[in-house]
């Protein structure tokens, strides 16, 4: 059975989990390059560090040593399978 997969900014603080797949498409260019800087792509392991109690605000997430800010609409184009 596969493991159901969800948008990275509904990962619950300090979980864990590995990213499925990313929409591309419902980035900007410059959103696409800048994840793809920061190493955000199929198979990556990832851990919700924080996340905005207020609306649509910005999530904090660990990418290996790497703690990395995003827009809430940029995390819901990262589709991750919890650990």
């Amino acid at each position: 059975m596969l493991s159901p997969t969800f948008p990275l900014s509904r990962l619950a603080p300090e979980q864990r989990g590995t990213i499925e797949s990313v929409d591309w498409a419902a980035l900007s260019e410059p959103e696409a390059k800048r994840l793809r800087e920061f190493g955000i792509d199929d198979g990556v392991a990832v851990e919700m560090v924080h996340r905005a109690t207020l609306g649509g605000g910005p999530i904090a997430c660990r990418i290996g040593r790497m703690t990395v800010a995003l827009r809430r609409r940029v995390a819901d184009a990262v589709h991750v399978v919890p650990a």
